[in-house]
């Protein structure tokens, strides 16, 4: 239990409870982890962090409303990029976002994202990825989209295919759970290989966020 990073096994040896139980807990949003291709993982000091909030005031996870794209995302945060290097794509949307209200420190922003890629790729496959942060110096959830025209080919995405289409989360730190369904309702949309590719072939950055829009109707 020493290790930062944890496993499935290692957490439900530290709550004792089962590994199905923190299996089920990963997959509704309930508990702080992330995937990597197939397999969840969990930061230890996150676990911690999780278990003392809950002892100590005795929240449950809330509900959350329904994802709604417009509510997330503005036209000026959808931006073309020309980058071939992870760093600077990186950089340049984590620019773009931290022109958002709700980001009130553009160097944290950057260096946690930069942090976050480091320890593991946010690279889902399928030619996306989606860097992540949660932040007390960011007041409420808010979504940059980059659409990167060439190929970046340093994510090191599971399936080896190169980057193009970055859709980067900042997230307050109180918004766990919102946070996760965010990622997932991303994840689940971009699975559209019309929306992927309609993405790619827009003309603009208003025609992509019209089509990112229409989203929410489906």
């Amino acid at each position: 239990m020493d290790d930062d990073i944890l496993t499935i096994e290692e957490v439900a040896k530290y709550l004792r409870v089962s590994e199905r139980t923190v299996y089920d807990w990963a997959q509704k949003g309930e508990i702080p982890s992330g995937k990597i291709g197939t397999v969840w993982r969990f930061k230890k000091s996150e676990i911690e962090r999780w278990v003392n909030d809950r002892l100590s005031t005795g929240r449950t996870t809330p509900i959350i409303n329904q994802i709604s794209m417009r509510a997330v995302l503005a036209p000026e945060r959808v931006v073309f990029l020309e980058c071939i290097r992870k760093h600077d794509a990186l950089a340049r949307l984590a620019d773009n976002l931290a022109g958002a209200i709700q980001v009130k420190n553009k160097n944290e922003l950057l260096t946690e994202i930069l942090r976050r890629e480091e320890l593991m790729s946010t690279a889902i496959g399928r030619g996306i990825a989606i860097p992540h942060v949660r932040l007390s110096s960011v007041t409420d959830l808010v979504v940059s989209v980059g659409i990167s025209k060439t190929a970046i080919q340093d994510f090191n995405a599971f399936d080896d295919e190169p980057v193009q289409l970055l859709f980067m989360i900042a997230a307050a730190y109180n918004q766990h759970a919102y946070y996760l369904q965010t990622l997932s309702y991303f994840s689940a949309k971009l699975k559209s290989l019309d929306l992927r590719s309609g993405l790619l072939q827009a003309a603009n950055p208003q025609l992509a966020y019209e089509l990112l829009l229409s989203q929410d109707s489906l």
